[in-house]
């Protein structure tokens, strides 16, 4: 069994009846906003305590995803009411590394962070990757290949 730091325990413990709503203000002292509909997955990391991590309340998280400090999922359209946004949710699948604050923004529909997807620091993507990418800079551009790791599995559906 993997050894899990005090933030990492806390997002899994989000989802356990009564001390999940504990958990979850626990986080948010912690600097952390990950709201409790945010369906997460196994062997996910939060790298350096992810202080400055903020999810958006529709976003999916798959296996073995690491997020680093100031990382953000959330909507571009945020000038727009809820009600007003086409925005649907963020799927982020396995195996993504999501490098020191940066952002994946939807704007229409659902934003898919691709498998084995490496987003760089302080990178803003604004459309949905294709998987096995190295993303950087802004406006994002992909710079290069990653090989997906041996115990990586077919991308997620959407009954994930």
């Amino acid at each position: 069994m993997v050894r899990r730091d005090l933030p990492t325990t806390l997002v899994y413990a989000r989802s356990i009846p009564f001390i999940g709503w504990f958990a979850y203000y626990l986080l948010k002292i912690l600097g952390i906003e990950i709201p409790r509909s945010v369906a997460i997955g196994e062997d996910f990391t939060l790298v350096h305590g992810g202080y400055g991590v903020v999810i958006h309340c529709d976003s999916v998280i798959g296996d073995r995803v690491k997020i680093y400090p100031g990382v953000v999922l959330g909507r571009a359209d945020i000038h727009l009411s809820v009600e007003e946004s086409k925005f649907e949710k963020n799927v982020v699948e396995n195996d993504v590394i999501l490098a020191a604050g940066s952002k994946v923004l939807g704007k229409v529909g659902e934003m898919r962070v691709a498998e084995c997807t490496v987003l760089g620091a302080n990178a803003v993507l604004l459309e949905s990757s294709s998987p096995g990418g190295i993303w950087t800079d802004i406006p994002v551009r992909r710079i290069g290949d990653r090989d997906c790791p041996q115990n990586a599995r077919a991308p997620m559906t959407d009954s994930e």
